[in-house]
């Protein structure tokens, strides 16, 4: 049995230390693609994160009896299950959403952070730990969906969530809602997690050598 410390761990491990986005780079398609604007984030961050704890949770509970020689096409054909709950849920409920994001739901299918996250991990291990590796993966999924949704929205709109910030007298960056305008956003947001990971390790460096040094006085 899974401890509530290794569950801990799996769950925040997804939402920085191991980000899909900012530090694994998966799933760029859509963090690029439908991040025009914050909202657009919101929705495709809760469609990824519904089909990957979802598939997370069926495929941990039948780890022990899908066959090995079949488990990639059996992963397949759950995630496309949820997919397409996921899609027909969001169209029912917000068509204009749905609309916008187009054929981008139902490629969550292919999204190799959802088929990853079975192979590598939910397939391995306990129900617990394949639920807390989902639902830190989906929450840094989002966040970082959310991220340059907002990032975009507000420079290239001037508005959030569809709110005007600025008043007429803002002049948008139109590029920024264009798709040169994600790889912008994306650069600066990879340049910022970077540079704070690396002052993380210096200052765990740092800890360490102080340490050491007292251990030896």
């Amino acid at each position: 049995m899974a401890s509530q410390g290794e569950a801990y761990d799996e769950l925040i491990k997804g939402i920085w230390k191991e980000n899909p986005v900012f530090i694994q780079l998966l799933g760029l398609c859509p963090a690029l693609a439908v991040t025009n604007s914050a909202i657009n984030g919101v929705a495709m961050g809760g469609a990824t994160a519904f089909v990957l704890l979802g598939s997370s949770l069926l495929i941990s509970s039948l780890r022990n009896v899908i066959p090995k020689q079949v488990r990639i096409t059996t992963f397949i054909i759950v995630i496309a299950t949820f997919v397409t709950v996921a899609d027909l849920t969001l169209q029912a409920l917000a068509p204009l959403i749905h609309k916008e994001l187009g054929a981008f739901v139902a490629l969550i299918v292919v999204n190799c952070l959802i088929l990853g996250r079975q192979e590598a991990f939910a397939s391995r291990n306990t129900l617990r730990l394949a639920l807390s590796d989902a639902a830190g993966m989906a929450i840094g999924f989002a966040i970082a969906l959310i991220m340059l949704g907002s990032i975009r929205e507000i420079l290239g709109s001037g508005s959030l969530f569809g709110i005007d910030l600025f008043g007429p007298s803002f002049e948008p960056w139109v590029i920024m809602i264009l798709p040169p305008g994600a790889f912008i956003s994306l650069g600066l947001l990879l340049g910022v997690f970077a540079v704070i990971e690396k002052r993380r390790e210096q200052a765990k460096q740092a800890a360490e050598l102080a340490s050491a040094g007292q251990g030896v006085a």
